[in-house]
Formats: structure tokens, sequence, C-alpha cells
């Protein structure tokens, strides 16, 4: 997916507010989203959650999109014109409706609930998707991990994986990336990562053995979910730093609830985010853009997608500045 504003922030992060919490318990912060709408007229509107300025990345989550559910008869569906990446992978993850990826590889690939899509911009990449006619609801998330320093000119990668479902303690499980609950990915990451579909029976418990050496988010999309000391409601996305080595959910609702589990180990350097590019200075931003609006061979064509390709927005009439998270408390 593309971040399609006309104006993309550069945030600048700030330390969280220290909050109370029970002695020996990790701490939780909650992040609330801000509405992005993706597109024209009918715009999709997208919840996100990363980044922020109390947060810009978790493990190298660095971007978290969270849509539907949306009745695509009355409000539209998604489609996002070919555009580019680089400096990136992006993880999509749907919990209904279709959408078509196409890539400058020359992937043609349906995106279906519980079956996981990973692209590698690296150096360049550019793809588009748009939800299938057959698609009446749409709900899922989009995700972004950011690619460290020595492999952000990866080679241009597609995978797909459909994870097998695990069951502990009234949570169904599918992790598509990293580890947990006894359940592997194979699916290829750069940095060590977490990522799982976490679904709670009503008023199920389930305690997860996590990596201490990694920081978690948990992303809510149905019910109230406390995690350790603390609800997160839908939309919002619960961080609990390292230092954990169990994580406990508690479904406090009389239905099912849904959340996304992400990790890793805390991403140490800095990055430029601006559009769709991750660099590590302002003029890697200038030089993406500008091989964007030349057409450069650096991103290749999607063929396939019946309109033309998203142009780069204007830049801002500032430096970007490379930007990591808060301090550590």
């Amino acid at each position: 997916m593309s971040n399609v504003e006309t104006r993309p922030a550069e945030l600048r992060c700030g330390a969280p507010v220290d909050g109370n919490r029970p002695a020996g318990a990790p701490q939780v912060d909650v992040l609330s989203a801000r509405e992005v709408p993706l597109g024209g007229p009918r715009a999709l509107l997208v919840r996100r959650t990363l980044p922020q300025r109390a947060r810009t990345l978790i493990g190298a989550w660095c971007f978290a999109d969270h849509y539907g559910p949306v009745d695509v008869a009355a409000a539209g569906g998604m489609d996002v014109a070919p555009h580019p990446h680089t400096g990136l992978q992006t993880v999509s993850w749907l919990f209904s409706g279709e959408i078509e990826h196409r890539d400058s590889l020359g992937t043609h690939a349906l995106i279906r609930p519980g079956e996981m899509n990973l692209m590698t911009g690296g150096r360049g990449i550019a793809h588009s998707e748009v939800s299938t006619p057959g698609t009446t609801v749409l709900h899922g998330v989009q995700l972004w991990v950011a690619l460290p320093g020595r492999h952000r000119a990866a080679d241009r990668d597609f995978q797909h994986y459909v994870p097998e479902p695990a069951r502990v303690d009234g949570a169904e499980i599918r992790v598509f990336l990293g580890s947990l609950a006894g359940s592997a990915s194979p699916v290829r990451s750069f940095t060590p990562l977490l990522g799982a579909e976490v679904v709670l029976e009503p008023r199920a418990t389930v305690t997860l053995t996590v990596a201490p050496d990694f920081e978690h988010g948990l992303l809510v999309d149905s019910g109230d979910v406390r995690l350790v000391d603390t609800v997160i409601r839908p939309a919002e996305l619960g961080y609990v730093p390292c230092g954990a080595d169990t994580l406990t959910l508690v479904n406090e609702s009389d239905g099912p609830a849904r959340t996304i589990l992400l990790g890793g180990p805390p991403f140490e350097e800095e990055i430029v985010m601006w559009w769709n590019f991750i660099g590590r200075s302002h003029d890697d931003i200038v030089r993406a853009r500008a091989d964007w609006e030349a057409s450069s061979d650096r991103f290749g064509t999607v063929d396939g997608y019946p309109g033309r390709r998203l142009p780069a927005p204007a830049l801002p009439n500032a430096v970007i500045t490379p930007r990591g998270n808060p301090p550590r408390r």
C-alpha cells in the first residue's frame, strides 16, 4: 500500500510520559491512531498508529495502517495506482476481502485473509493494489519493515506464505513472521521480527512466551484486550519495551477479540521516512523522488494496471532530518 497523502508529514519524536503500573510489570504505552485518507473522492480511510511522535519504530516495524471493515458498495474499495518503495519491506495481511497485487518484478498475486504477502523494495520497486470485483467487505492491515543499512539496497523480492493456525489456551494464532507458540515462519526478513495474528475467544486469557530482547506492539482490531495491566481498545496499539519474557493477553469482551502482535529487537539506526521512501538522509529521499519522476529503471514498471501511476508529492521546504525512537526509560 502507498502513503498517498499529498503532504506527507515528517514527524519529530518526543518521549512519551510515564504511567503508573504495578511493581515488576512491564510498562505498556498506548498509541492512538490518526485517520488518513488513501485515494481520491471515495478515499479509503485508514487508521495509522506507526509512525507517530511518541514512537517511530517497534523493532524494525516502522509503519502500521489498519483499515475496515469497509462496505465496498457504499464506500468504495482499494485502488492504489503503481507507486514506488525504497529501503523497506511491505507486509499485507487481510481479515476479509481480496486484493490484487502487481509489481515490477512481474508478480501478479492475490492477497487473501490468512495469507501473507511480503514485498522487498530495497533499492527500488513499484507495485499496485486493487480490491477485486468480488470483494464486498475490505478489512486488514498494511505494515512496513525498515531495512537495516547494510541491506537497504537489497534486490527486489516477493514472498507469499500461508501460516497454519495454532491453538493455545483459548487463542488461535497465525505466525506470519518469526516464531511464537511453537509456530515458526520460513519467510525471510533482514532483522529478527515477530508478526502474528492472535484471535482470543470471549473472556479468554493467554500467556505467550516471547523473546525478552524484543520490544512488542499489540494492535487491536476488535474487542477490548488487557495487555499486562493496560486495556487496549480497537484501533489502539499497546507498546511493551524490552525485558518481558511473557506477555499476558486477556479478552475482556463477550465476543472474540482479534489482534496483531508485532515485535523485534530495537532498531538502532535513525531513518528518514517520507512518502513511500525510507533512507538515511534528505539526499536519499531527493534522489529517490527524482528517479521516480524520471521513470528511472530503478523502480521498473508495473504491467496490467488500467491507469496511470501515482506522481510523487512535492518535497517539503525544509531538510528532512533522520529520526529514531524516544530515549529509553
